[in-house]
């Protein structure tokens, strides 16, 4: 009795700050797209530390300071917003910085993180003022759908590119991958798992695909038993505190443009990615984000510590669409991938198991979901119809949220306008317009 009492009243007290009942959802729904999210999300663990590990960082450090940025983000996104969406390192930034900054650029990685934690504390900085705030609010309904349905057919490109059932090609860039290749199979069959769990509504529906797709790869030995179960977390000591150190070096001109960049793609990565979860989820009210300031700080002051720490800038996952997918409606969703994210460091070895062919079914499934925003896009409309469709497609043809992004505010404006339609038009809207035209000036000036 005693003990029903108290498992009445944890869950009383996760209702009260989550607001369960009032988003219609459960506890254990909410830990399942929790699950979900990390399991399809887990990739950066190893990842990060692979790309940062090329412009010479410590790869057990970046390791560390990538789980704690993670587990920062997400926490906070959890309480202060109560948003479903994870936070961790992007992957768009740590390339960026790797193959343009310090191996196109030479730039030595302690220098370039300085370049990084500046780039944080100008994001923190926005974001206290509400600029991201206000910026999100001023774009119109059309685009933020087109930016929802962009990164659903983007992230289901990165799944069919994972699960290799889409190669690269050098005579027509991309390509049917080979039926011959045994793991190819695994993402085939996680993705028809899923798809008839999902047409007889299955709850979680997602994640039994992930796990069916994760024990069939190691019973067949196409994915490996892990060689241990514990590991100690790795020290951050060769990597905390190296940008604040070399702050000195940001009077190089050169690392102004570092800092832009960094900055900007950072600012309207997470902007389209927020929006496009936000409409997923049915969090839009009236073409605003309830709480968005919130979301926004959360992610800020994750990319600080991370800036501190030793990682590359911190931003809203598109992964969290599969958890949004599973039913995730509030924070105790991106609390659960936060608390995923402690036990990882101590786990590490087990997330061998979550390779790309398990996870690619589960963001090609997300994708189709996703795409529903199409059909509220006002396509009768070409002054709407033409950014909305150059957002959409620029986001998986180009690689990049913030290039589709660009490609829209740079149509939308002046289509609108001499439509007669000025008045429509955001004075901020237009200001976003220079700003992707500066972004795009300083990308292509940089060395490939």
């Amino acid at each position: 009795m005693e003990q029903n009492l108290k498992e009445v009243s944890s869950l009383g007290i996760l209702d009260k700050t989550f607001h369960l009942s009032e988003n219609q959802t459960t506890v254990k729904r909410e830990v399942l797209a929790g699950l979900t999210t990390f399991v399809s999300m887990a990739y950066i663990l190893f990842v990060n530390p692979s790309i940062l590990g090329q412009a010479g960082m410590d790869k057990g450090a970046v390791f560390t300071a990538t789980a704690l940025s993670a587990i920062i983000g997400c926490v906070l996104m959890a309480f202060l917003a109560n948003y479903p969406i994870a936070v961790a390192p992007g992957l768009g930034d740590n390339a960026f910085f790797t193959f343009s900054v310090v191996l196109g650029m030479g730039i030595p990685w302690p220098k370039a993180m300085a370049g990084v934690f500046i780039a944080s504390v100008l994001f923190t900085i926005l974001s206290l003022v509400k600029v991201r705030e206000m910026v999100i609010d001023a774009i119109s309904q059309d685009l933020k759908l087109a930016m929802a349905a962009g990164i659903g057919i983007f992230i289901a490109f990165i799944g069919l590119q994972g699960g290799g059932l889409v190669t690269a090609s050098k005579t027509s860039l991309v390509e049917m991958g080979s039926l011959s290749v045994p793991t190819t199979w695994l993402t085939i069959f996680g993705v028809f798992v899923i798809a008839i769990l999902m047409a007889r509504k299955v709850p979680g529906s997602i994640f039994i695909g992930l796990v069916a797709t994760a024990l069939l790869g190691l019973i067949t030995g196409l994915i490996k038993m892990p060689t241990s179960i514990v590991s100690l977390a790795p020290s951050m000591k060769p990597t905390f505190g190296v940008g604040i150190h070399n702050l000195p070096s940001i009077l190089d001109p050169q690392m102004w443009a570092v800092v832009l960049i960094l900055l900007l793609v950072a600012f309207f990565d997470t902007a389209g990615t927020l929006i496009g979860l936000a409409q997923q989820a049915g969090i839009m009210k009236n073409n605003k984000m309830p709480r968005i300031g919130q979301a926004l700080m959360a992610d800020s002051f994750s990319m600080l510590a991370g800036s501190v720490m030793g990682t590359t800038p911190a931003s809203a996952y598109v992964e969290s669409s599969a958890g949004i997918a599973v039913g995730g409606k509030t924070g105790l969703t991106s609390l659960t991938v936060g608390i995923l994210f402690v036990f990882s460091m101590l786990f590490s070895p087990l997330l061998t198991v979550v390779t790309t062919q398990v996870t690619a079914p589960a963001l090609i499934i997300v994708g189709v979901l996703m795409a529903s925003a199409l059909r509220e896009i006002q396509w009768d409309k070409f002054e709407i119809a033409m950014p909305a469709f150059l957002t959409i497609i620029g986001m998986p043809l180009t690689y990049n949220i913030s290039y589709g992004m660009a490609f829209g505010f740079l149509t939308y404006p002046i289509l609108m306008t001499v439509a007669g339609r000025r008045k429509e038009v955001n004075y901020i809207v237009w200001i976003l317009m220079f700003a992707f035209v500066l972004m795009l000036y300083v990308l292509n000036m940089l060395p490939k």
